[in-house]
């Protein structure tokens, strides 16, 4: 198994050696989040498509959630024709199906001892998952109903507002990629959203500057806290977000304790 993305890296924004894509296109499989959020792995993953190498791009086979750019959203699905949203991983029990989707594909291909050891894994690591969507859900479900409203850097937390019954109410960067830039009209905009909602954080990938968050937390003329969450990508192995158990953990944690009442 060849992972792409590095430790830190952003997944809209990141790209790969030509000698990785050289990789790739000699790979027996290539799986990918897809719904466009490897901005930066279009044209890879179409050559790749290309040279007869399948690409399993996961998002699609997840019930995905409509994008929903406007503030106040409740992760729902949205207008007709709306872009699917790719942040998927933000609901752990989408992840447990992902499991499966992954599974599947593999133990097709393989046979004997090989399909035995990918079920097992899979097997196992579906339990792990599922404790950890239990104790999510214990967090998440521990702030009182109206203190559960998110601003965040970048749309991206839709599915864990579906999921656990939250309200995105707005964010910086006034779209699902953080390779947009607000205007000064947005910042404003959401300057009054935050005060007339009485939001005590605004949350920001670790993997990207919080400047803006910092400047929205200025003009919003409130006090106001910016907590960094890994929302995009895992730390190091050692680190906070080290798998995607521990990054989901920390994640609840530092929204649940940011948002309950003081």
């Amino acid at each position: 198994v060849r992972v792409l993305m590095k430790s830190n890296a952003d997944p809209h924004s990141f790209g790969i050696s030509a000698k990785e894509a050289g990789e790739v296109e000699n790979a027996d499989l290539v799986v990918a989040n897809g719904l466009g959020l490897e901005e930066g792995l279009g044209s890879v993953l179409d050559n790749a498509r290309g040279e007869g190498v399948e690409v399993l791009e996961v998002g699609e086979l997840v019930d995905p959630l409509d994008y929903t750019a406007g503030a106040d959203s409740d992760g729902g699905a949205g207008g007709s024709g709306a872009a699917k949203d790719p942040h998927f991983w933000t609901d752990p029990a989408r992840m447990v199906k992902a499991t499966g989707i992954i599974e599947d594909k593999l133990t097709a291909e393989l046979s004997g001892d090989e399909a035995d050891r990918v079920r097992e894994a899979a097997s196992a690591y579906r339990g792990e998952l599922e404790q950890l969507d239990a104790e999510v859900a214990e967090l998440l479900g521990s702030v009182p109903q109206d203190n559960r409203k998110l601003v965040t850097n970048h749309h991206v937390f839709g599915y864990l507002a579906d999921r656990f019954t939250y309200r995105v109410i707005g964010a910086v960067i006034p779209g699902g990629t953080t390779l947009a830039s607000p205007s000064a009209a947005d910042l404003r905009d959401l300057s009054a959203t935050i005060r007339d909602n009485h939001v005590p954080a605004i949350f920001a990938d670790s993997s990207q500057p919080q400047r803006l968050a910092e400047v929205l937390a200025r003009e919003a003329g409130v006090d106001i806290e910016v907590v960094a969450l890994f929302s995009e990508s895992l730390t190091e192995p050692d680190g906070e977000a080290g798998n995607y158990i521990d990054m989901q953990r920390t994640n609840a944690e530092r929204i649940s304790d940011a948002l309950m009442p003081r």
